[in-house]
């Protein structure tokens, strides 16, 4: 037993026996040792009250309290405030009652009354700004909390509600502040853990976060939200075993909590095990229908392994909830630029924080040049570096001032990594660095213009730009739809991918370049393939229909026609990319229902690029997928001479192989339907000698039109960013344009 419980024990029983003198000592010893104790404060006003011991009305009116009858406890209140109008206790505890049945101005009433009759009460106080908080009356809470705190420097609940209220205002400085002064105050202070961490997760202050969880859940190791904020921690730092097990611990809190399971999920698609992360999706959506994110991540992880069963359930997924699923997800379901335009307001809504206090304004920097700062993840031997390396190298370091900040892996034995350092003045790694300290970097080092790389794709920072790192902001090469965000001024396209009236579906002020917006490098090396189609598994004469699009790209209606081409192309294949075991099984079984061999379908892994792009050259054709077409992966074909046979859609991920094909002088190659798409390629698979005629165009074509000129593009892009910046230094609002 406490020494506070055994001292009130003893005042109660000698206040029973009428011994008041003792009693009264026996209470001020226990508010002596614990000054800040509602039950001893109560119970010596109950004693000290003009009609006597009253110690049996009020512990009634306690035990109500403490059962959650705050009706019951808000009656008895009333009548006991009317019989001791100047206990301090009973208008408290009356206060209480009323403040948890919502009845706000009836407790403030209770909580001043309170005070008059003890006006050192703190926890009075306190629970009047908790009142008027409630109320919206900000201003006058937290000036009755800093009131609090001045009297009563070591009390630690008013620290915490003054941070919460801080917090509340997004004034994240001073709340932070405010939770760790909690906790110096009152190490056992669990909640005021918790809330540390919630905000130091807000400034990308991961570790120091995960620290804060782990003091809470030490204390707590029942706080399923603090495993769980602790897992989404662990994983943004890979360490991807750490955050499956916080999750674990999150759902053994509460098996019912359907965020934790959906964050599960999404450490076991980083972990490869896309079916236990589809099931684990799909019993948050079971336990929450409401909840539609859930089930448009079970849907995505679907479409990666070709399982197609569920599919009609994405007309199920649009509403509120599902745009904490980035809108990536949503592309390869539906083509259609209105609904990707509401999915991006509806995500950057949630995702983008506040907007700053304050505007970069950079000085003109000494030696004249445009200072462009590149912001992305994937600064490697990846897809978009295949893509952008040429415009780098090709960038004019007399008039541009190149920077990267890289938020990546720190892949620094990466070949392609290394290169790209060659062309850039400056190569920072910020994937340390909080948003903060970003931001505040990106200001420091004078950009003129921020470029962001990622989009609304995986491992992005794109929050980031919502701060303002420069004074203009772009959208290019990363994600194929708008940001949907106003801290967005450009995004970068051209007339084929974007054309005239696409700016209905865009935040951004759209910049058209002249041929195509992608960018591409005319000094990428194609290894000779040394293999052979026998190699590979491909038939030595038969026709190779590919498509090395991702597997989440292949929708069932694009694969019904493709397996009609199998069927009336004689010793026909169609070579695909490997991309797990479980969408091999499925498309195998897929073409099986539909009358053609499994064994036609070959996949192949991947490979360095350079001997990808080799091995390309023994296919006959490249077949594009539709809502989600071909991007890196059509260059990859065009570049290495391979003809892509692509349907022309409606939003602008489904339209950029049609660029392409038209900068590379073949747009025939871009139909307008299904019908054509198939009755093009069934006849195209009958010629040879058309076939053969299409090749040769397309050899002659490689080095002469516009797609892979990466010198002139890089002018062109350059002439963009010139634009761009000459608008913002003479006052002008970014708008539309085109690059001549």
């Amino acid at each position: 037993m406490s020494g506070l419980e055994a001292l009130l024990i003893k005042a109660k029983g000698a206040a029973r026996r009428g011994e008041t003198d003792k009693a009264r000592a026996l209470y001020h010893e226990a508010l002596g040792r614990f000054p800040h104790n509602g039950r001893v404060r109560a119970a010596l006003d109950a004693l000290d009250a003009p009609d006597g011991p009253a110690l049996a009305e009020l512990d009634a009116m306690i035990a109500a309290y403490r059962a959650g009858r705050m009706d019951e406890a808000a009656r008895e209140g009333a009548r006991l405030a009317e019989r001791f109008p100047h206990s301090f206790a009973v208008r408290n505890l009356h206060g209480a009652a009323l403040l948890a049945l919502d009845r706000l101005p009836a407790a403030e009433q209770a909580f001043r009354k309170a005070i008059e009759a003890d006006p050192e009460a703190g926890a009075c106080r306190n629970n009047l700004a908790i009142t008027l908080r409630r109320q919206s009356r900000f201003p006058e809470a937290e000036a009755i909390y800093r009131e609090v705190i001045a009297r009563l420097p070591g009390y630690a609940d008013a620290h915490f509600n003054l941070a919460n209220l801080l917090d509340a205002q997004e004034r994240r400085a001073e709340a932070e502040a405010g939770f760790a002064q909690t906790v110096a105050l009152d190490p056992d202070y669990t909640e005021a853990h918790y809330n540390l961490g919630n905000l130091l997760a807000k400034r990308g202050a991961r570790a120091e976060a995960i620290a804060a969880y782990r003091r809470a859940v030490v204390l707590r190791p029942d706080h399923a939200l603090a495993w769980n904020n602790m897992g989404g921690e662990l994983l943004q730092r890979d360490r991807l075993d750490e955050a499956l097990a916080a999750y674990a611990r999150a759902l053994e809190a509460d098996p019912a909590y359907t965020q934790a399971m959906v964050n599960r999920g999404k450490a076991l698609v980083l972990k490869g095990d896309l079916p236990e992360a589809i099931a684990a999706f799909r019993q948050a959506w079971a336990l929450d229908p409401a909840d539609r994110s859930a089930l448009l991540q079970a849907l995505f992880e679907e479409a990666h392994i070709c399982d197609w069963k569920d599919r009609a359930q994405f007309a199920l997924t649009d509403g509120p909830s599902a745009a904490a699923v980035q809108p990536f997800a949503a592309l390869p379901f539906v083509d259609d630029p209105a609904h990707q335009y509401r999915r991006s307001l509806a995500c950057a809504g949630m995702k983008f924080g506040p907007p700053p206090q304050s505007l970069p304004i950079p000085t003109l920097s000494a030696d004249g040049r445009i200072r462009i700062g590149y912001f992305s993840a994937d600064f490697h031997d990846h897809a978009t570096m295949y893509l952008m390396s040429g415009l780098f190298r090709e960038h004019d370091r007399r008039r541009f001032d190149i920077r990267f900040y890289s938020y990546g892996p720190r892949c620094d034995g990466d070949p392609s990594r290394r290169a790209l350092r060659g062309h850039a003045d400056a190569f920072t790694e910020i994937g340390h660095l909080t948003d903060a300290e970003v931001v505040d970097r990106a200001r420091a080092d004078g950009l003129d213009i921020a470029v962001d790389l990622k989009g609304y794709t995986r491992g992005t920072r794109t929050a980031l730009f919502g701060q303002r790192l420069a004074p203009v902001q772009v959208s290019y090469m990363g994600y194929p739809g708008t940001i949907g965000h106003p801290c967005m001024d450009y995004f970068i396209g051209d007339a084929v991918s974007l054309p005239p009236g696409g700016e209905a579906w865009f935040t951004e002020k759209i910049v058209r370049l002249p041929h195509c917006y992608q960018a591409n490098d005319d000094r990428r090396i194609i290894v000779p393939d040394r293999r052979g189609r026998r190699g590979w598994g491909l038939p030595e004469r038969g026709f190779v229909f590919c498509c090395f699009n991702h597997t989440y790209k292949i929708c069932p209606d694009a694969f019904d026609i493709w397996m009609r081409l199998l069927g009336q192309v004689d010793g026909s294949v169609l070579w695909l990319l490997r991309s797990n075991r479980w969408a091999e099984d499925n498309l195998r079984r897929e073409a099986m229902a539909r009358g053609i061999d499994p064994a036609r379908l070959v996949f192949s892994a991947g490979v360095p690029h350079g001997e990808h792009l080799g091995r390309l050259a023994l296919a006959d054709l490249f077949l594009d997928t539709f809502a989600v077409g071909a991007h890196t992966t059509a260059s990859d074909a065009l570049w290495s001479g391979l003809p892509v046979l692509t349907m022309t859609g409606h939003q602008f991920a489904a339209r950029v192989a049609t660029s392409l094909v038209h900068a590379v002088g073949l747009p025939e190659l871009a139909v307008p339907d299904r019908k054509s798409y198939e009755a093009t390629a069934l006849a195209l698979a009958h010629d040879p000698r058309g076939l053969r005629d299409l090749r040769e165009r397309l050899a002659a074509n490689r080095l002469t039109s516009p797609l892979f000129r990466t010198a002139d593009y890089t002018r062109g892009v350059e002439a963009a960013f010139e634009e761009m910046n000459r608008r913002r230094l003479a006052g002008l609002s970014p708008d539309h344009f085109e690059v001549a």
